[in-house]
């Protein structure tokens, strides 16, 4: 099964104004340099572009009119006109708010309270821009499947693999059957034994890591519902998912790699899968993780002297 890099983005009706920037950040890496140029501008200035018509837009970025047309279907706008419209509504947005005051990338020699206020700033930032472009129809589905599973495999490796590892022990402690994979060859060895009525998930921030689309490619042969998370919906990954949950394509620096970055929208997303999860099984989830919390309660008591 192929996912359209539109289709994927798009929704029924065009994304609010307030959900533009995060759009063009997490769909900038994979559009071409003429349609990267439009959408720089588009985020960059959103007032001045407002007012131009998409011969003005076309001139100003040095590409063509339907360059322009094409990027603003591709942030999922019917037209350059509605573009324009959310355009307007972004600059109207940003001039009613405080400019954010910390901006710059983190530098080897700045003071930890500025490490601090820099991290907290671009967190912030990603988790605003993760839940902007999450579509919640691929979500809702996605919940519904792992609600319903026989059981559950996920599949991530280095930091994807602990946002895999927290997914897999919260979805056991409601009662799933649930198993983070992390050696690439046991994760294969196990998709083989999926089957419909399975599901399977693929945590991969590049949407290309051959370890983790690997076992997704043979839990979606086998016919198990797989689910992929991943920072680019153009990825090979998406190739063989039945749902593709976006993460934010966040700004990376020397000191804050993509690992960091990526860490962060993916354990957002994982969190709304669980709670979603754990939502439609309330009457058997809630009961589980009472028993759970039960179980460790002593591990928590301060043993007397």
């Amino acid at each position: 099964m192929t996912h359209d890099l539109k289709e994927s983005f798009s929704a029924d009706s065009p994304p609010a104004p307030v959900a533009l920037a995060a759009k063009v950040r997490t769909l900038a890496p994979s559009m071409t340099r003429s349609m990267q140029r439009v959408a720089e501008a588009v985020a960059g200035d959103p007032a001045g572009c407002a007012a131009l018509t998409v011969t003005g837009l076309a001139e100003l970025t040095g590409t063509s009119e339907a360059t322009v047309v094409r990027t603003a279907r591709l942030l999922g706008y019917p037209g350059y006109r509605d573009l324009r419209l959310a355009l307007a509504g972004l600059a109207a947005h940003q001039q009613s708010g405080r400019a954010p005051s910390v901006t710059a990338d983190i530098a080897v020699d700045d003071p930890i309270a500025d490490v601090v206020a820099k991290l907290a700033y671009d967190e912030q930032q990603t988790l605003a821009d993760t839940a902007a472009g999450l579509d919640t129809v691929q979500l809702g589905a996605a919940v519904a499947a792992a609600a319903t599973a026989r059981r559950i495999d996920i599949y991530g490796v280095g930091a994807s693999s602990l946002v895999g590892q927290d997914l897999a022990q919260k979805l056991a402690r409601i009662g799933l059957i649930s198993h983070s994979h992390t050696d690439p060859h046991l994760a294969v060895t196990n998709a083989v034994q999926l089957r419909s009525g399975d599901v399977a998930i693929a945590i991969t921030h590049s949407g290309s890591t051959v370890d983790v689309i690997e076992p997704l490619r043979v839990a979606f042969d086998r016919g198990a519902t797989t689910i992929a998370i991943t920072g680019r919906p153009d990825g090979p990954v998406t190739q063989y998912a039945d749902h593709v949950l976006t993460t934010s394509t966040a700004r990376e620096s020397e000191l804050r790699p993509a690992a960091m970055s990526s860490r962060t929208s993916q354990l957002l997303v994982v969190d709304c899968l669980f709670i979603g999860v754990a939502q439609r099984t309330y009457e058997t989830a809630a009961p589980a993780l009472a028993a759970s919390y039960e179980a460790l309660a002593h591990r928590h008591t301060p043993r007397p002297r």
